[in-house]
């Protein structure tokens, strides 16, 4: 049974699965299209790991907590070799719910439009398309979209 758990960014197995997800998004888009945020930069965030029954690390994603209740899923990224086994919706579904428990109401996300497995994973688990947020404009390579997880929150403001 795979594992989820909380782990550092700037541990080497993270960086190994970042440094993935980054070769191949540079494969799909232009620089100016990629947004490859340093998740080590980032004060306010969670960052989640998978890992195998055997210990080894194949999945990672992270949110980045913002002020007033926002927070930006960054760099889900499962293994090719371990797709196909729902690992994406049970790492949303963990991020989801370690965001809400430090005050998200709300998750948006930037993803691009060669990827339509990540643009799957997330209508599946309930992001809905909506429009650039700072700090992006708007790109033609680019989808945005979000999820409210609080709506009592999301409608106060």
């Amino acid at each position: 049974m795979y594992r989820i758990h909380h782990a550092d960014p700037s541990h080497s197995e993270s960086l190994a699965l970042i440094a993935a997800l980054d070769a191949w998004q540079t494969e799909l888009y232009p620089a100016e299209s990629n947004h490859l945020t340093d998740l080590s930069a980032e004060e306010s965030r969670i960052f989640m790991l998978i890992r195998t029954p055997q210990g080894d690390a194949v999945g990672c994603g992270a949110v980045v907590v913002a002020p007033a209740g926002f927070g930006e899923i960054k760099r889900v990224y499962i293994d090719p070799r371990h797709r196909g086994q729902r690992l994406g919706e049970k790492l949303l579904a963990a991020l989801e719910q370690e965001a809400a428990a430090q005050g998200c109401h709300t998750l948006r996300l930037e993803t691009g439009i060669r990827q339509p497995a990540a643009i799957m994973l997330y209508r599946r688990c309930g992001y809905v398309l909506t429009d650039a947020f700072a700090p992006y404009q708007p790109d033609p390579l680019s989808l945005f979209m979000r999820k409210t997880l609080n709506h009592n929150e999301a409608a106060a403001l």
